[in-house]
């Protein structure tokens, strides 16, 4: 599978998923909830063609998502939102699947609790070998996915501003969702690996 490195083109983008979540599970059709983001300026973008972009990389994510899914991110409480967009951005970029996988919940798994830009360049260099997607990638536009993907991490909590992994506990319901999906994305997120059998032990 080829990497899809487009993800500065947003960060976490929660409150723009909880909108379109709400338009699209009202039409039940993507087109017709981007039209009306777009017309009405529901996301409050500055400029249309800001709009688009943002409407765009949001729907790309969201229809990653099954139906249940999208209506715990649009009823759900603010920590099942965080990671339900969190579980739909490893599944449109499963770079950054892997990077929380192999990076993140090894670390975790190991007790250690800093995430290091280092961190960041040895995974992308690791995989290189295996998609050579990334071979054409700028050192500039390979600082600034560091940079997004980062932010996207503090944004969804799971990463503190000096960059310490910060452990969450999985709501009950997002796990549910997963598990009856793939056990492995239940790997996405910040947990240790005690809570972790005790999610699947439970």
């Amino acid at each position: 599978m080829k990497y899809k490195m487009s993800f500065t083109a947003g960060t976490l983008l929660l409150k723009e998923s909880v909108v379109i979540s709400n338009l699209y599970l009202e039409t039940r059709d993507w087109n017709v909830a981007r039209e009306q983001i777009i017309s009405s300026n529901l996301l409050q973008s500055r400029t249309s063609s800001s709009s688009k972009r943002i409407s765009a990389e949001t729907i790309g994510r969201l229809k990653c998502l099954k139906e249940d899914e999208l209506s715990l991110l649009s009823s759900g409480n603010y920590q099942e939102q965080i990671e339900i967009v969190w579980l739909s951005i490893c599944r449109y970029y499963p770079f950054i699947k892997d990077f929380s996988i192999e990076v993140i919940h090894e670390k975790i798994s190991i007790f250690s609790t800093k995430l290091s830009h280092e961190d960041f360049d040895v995974f992308f260099n690791s995989k290189l070998q295996w998609h050579e997607e990334l071979e054409n990638i700028a050192e500039t536009t390979r600082h600034k996915l560091r940079q997004v993907l980062f932010k996207m991490l503090v944004e969804a909590d799971f990463l503190s501003k000096d960059n310490s992994i910060l452990l969450s506990t999985l709501s009950p319901k997002v796990f549910n969702l997963i598990s009856q999906n793939s056990a492995e994305e239940l790997l996405i997120y910040p947990i240790t690996e005690s809570n972790l059998k005790g999610y699947l032990n439970g």
